[in-house]
């Protein structure tokens, strides 16, 4: 098997998603028109996507064991991406994520306790891993996980994108680390400021930002803009952002470079928003060319 490779590290759920026309009130229930349930989470996703897109993505995760890490274990090896988990004694269980879906508008809801009290140690192939890697994407999911990962990768001199999904302490450590920092529309800092070309003075080269169906906003040390984002009919938003993030790695992985590499991005988030469920869009024809622009 051929194309760039990708190592992921951060957070596996096992996701629940219930597609709905209209969101539940209170105290009532409703029925679905449509149930999926897959391996989710930031990292998790951006793993897929990578190899959607004809990269080898590995997942470096807590998973354990149970009936939930069968269903990840399943789902990843069906997609294409290859697991490391962790923990090696097999006593974690993975989160179950509970997702609701509009139907009408693609909007979503999650309720899911992700990474909250797992502690693992870092494996001692982590090193190996990041070394075989053309870019390491970390989620800071798990923080002990994602800080080694990223000084492995920076003094390797590994690319490293930073999905900076919401705040988590460790990002203090993570943004000098990082060499691209895609922030979500809801990202914020400690002071409640949104990012901005300030936070390239840590480190990164690129910071960027999402922001739904607006252009994504980005800053470099010489400049500044935007990327439009296509016009198209949002079916299932649940995990948009995360494809983004997977396919702004393979893209930087496959040598495009940092504001180009945006575009790619964008373009593969857009077409998995047109899609209904977590992994219908990954059969579409269309994926391979919205991104053969960077191919080498």
């Amino acid at each position: 098997m051929t194309g760039p490779r990708g190592l992921f590290v951060g957070l596996a759920t096992v996701d629940v998603v219930q597609r709905v026309d209209r969101a539940p009130g209170r105290d009532e229930k409703v029925v679905s028109t449509r149930a999926d349930v897959a391996a989710g989470g930031p990292a998790t996703n951006a793993a897929v996507t990578f190899a959607a897109l004809g990269g080898r993505a590995t997942l470096l995760s807590v998973i354990g064991g149970g009936p939930l890490a069968a269903v990840i274990h399943g789902d990843l090896d069906e997609c294409g991406v290859e697991l490391v988990d962790a923990d090696a004694t097999g006593r974690s269980r993975p989160p179950l994520s509970a997702v609701t879906v509009v139907d009408s508008t693609g909007e979503r809801s999650v309720v899911s306790r992700n990474a909250s009290g797992v502690k693992v140690d870092v494996p001692a192939v982590l090193p190996d891993l990041v070394q075989r890697a053309d870019v390491v994407l970390v989620d800071g999911h798990h923080p002990r996980l994602a800080l080694a990962a990223a000084r492995v990768a920076h003094d390797a001199g590994v690319p490293v994108v930073l999905d900076a999904g919401s705040w988590k302490p460790v990002l203090s450590d993570l943004l000098p680390l990082a060499t691209m920092v895609i922030c979500s529309a809801v990202f914020r800092l400690p002071d409640g400021s949104t990012p901005g070309a300030e936070q390239l003075t840590h480190g990164p080269v690129l910071v960027a930002a999402s922001a739904g169906a607006e252009p994504v906003r980005w800053w470099t040390r010489g400049a500044a803009g935007t990327v439009p984002v296509p016009t198209v009919r949002a079916r299932d938003s649940l995990g948009a952002g995360d494809v983004l993030h997977g396919a702004y790695a393979f893209a930087v992985a496959d040598g495009v470079e940092p504001v180009e590499a945006l575009h790619h991005a964008v373009a593969v988030a857009s077409l998995k928003v047109s899609h209904i469920g977590p992994r219908s869009w990954t059969k579409d024809p269309r994926l391979r060319t919205v991104t053969a622009g960077g191919s080498r």
